[in-house]
């Protein structure tokens, strides 16, 4: 796995060479663009229009529109120039509480891997955190932006948690109403939930839409027709609580059968 950033964990005088890899992968299906006519791969082109030509990746600079039609170019040398020793670094701010944090905040996760001969101070500042059950906030700059993260410990590792900054999420689309609850339905709903409560295991979980997507695709590279396989009757709109007590039976019915 190729490392996406190289940086290193400052905390006072305490330094730690470490990568940053991506947590996840892509194994969703992707589709092609074609040419409705002759199933060929649409293709795009970069290009001038006052060179009136294509032009190639090595042609390309970076540019700032400070006013309509105006720009200042930048080169990668000058952004490096004005980046700070703190900003190659992923430099800890302080620590905070795991649940001190909104999950709203979070945006992307990345595994943070020791280099060769950093293994202690690394394993040192885990079990700390994990000890104390506390998360360490810390900045880098990755490419152009500076990343605000949460060093999350786990078991094996730790996580490179990637934060929104707080005027980068959006306000509610609308204010919620408040409304009066029956005592009834709100315990039938605590019920509801103790029928469906069980351990979480992540594995029993597949993209089931992914399988049929390519049962669907099989098929029309058989020739043959995609046909509709969702015949479940549609929903009855009933009585809150005849939902909630309906719901209920389900649940206790699957545990049940299992």
């Amino acid at each position: 796995m190729a490392v996406t950033h190289k940086s290193a964990i400052s905390v006072g005088l305490l330094y730690i060479p470490v990568g940053l890899y991506k947590s996840t992968r892509n194994i969703r299906i992707s589709f092609n663009q074609l040419c409705k006519d002759s199933h060929q791969r649409i293709k795009y082109k970069k290009y001038c229009p006052s060179c009136n030509k294509e032009v190639k990746n090595d042609d390309i600079v970076k540019g700032y529109e400070f006013e309509k039609g105006k720009y200042v170019t930048i080169t990668e040398e000058e952004l490096e120039k004005i980046k700070t020793k703190k900003d190659k670094t992923i430099h800890i701010e302080h620590f905070a509480k795991m649940n001190d944090i909104d999950p709203i905040y979070y945006e992307k996760n990345y595994y943070v891997v020791p280099d060769s001969g950093a293994e202690k101070a690394f394993e040192i500042l885990r079990q700390a955190m994990m000890a104390k059950k506390e998360v360490a906030i810390a900045k880098t700059v990755i490419g152009t932006n500076e990343q605000l993260l949460v060093l999350y410990p786990t078991k094996e590792t730790i996580i490179a948690k990637t934060l929104f900054y707080q005027e980068e999420i959006q306000e509610l689309p609308k204010s919620q109403v408040k409304v009066k609850l029956d005592k009834s339905e709100l315990e039938m709903a605590k019920t509801l939930i103790t029928a469906m409560t069980k351990d979480f295991d992540i594995s029993a979980y597949h993209d089931e839409y992914q399988l049929r997507l390519k049962e669907a695709i099989e098929t029309k590279i058989k020739g043959q027709e995609i046909v509709n396989t969702d015949h479940a009757a549609p929903y009855q709109i009933i009585d809150l609580m005849e939902a909630l007590q309906k719901t209920v039976e389900m649940s206790q019915q699957r545990k049940g059968t299992a």
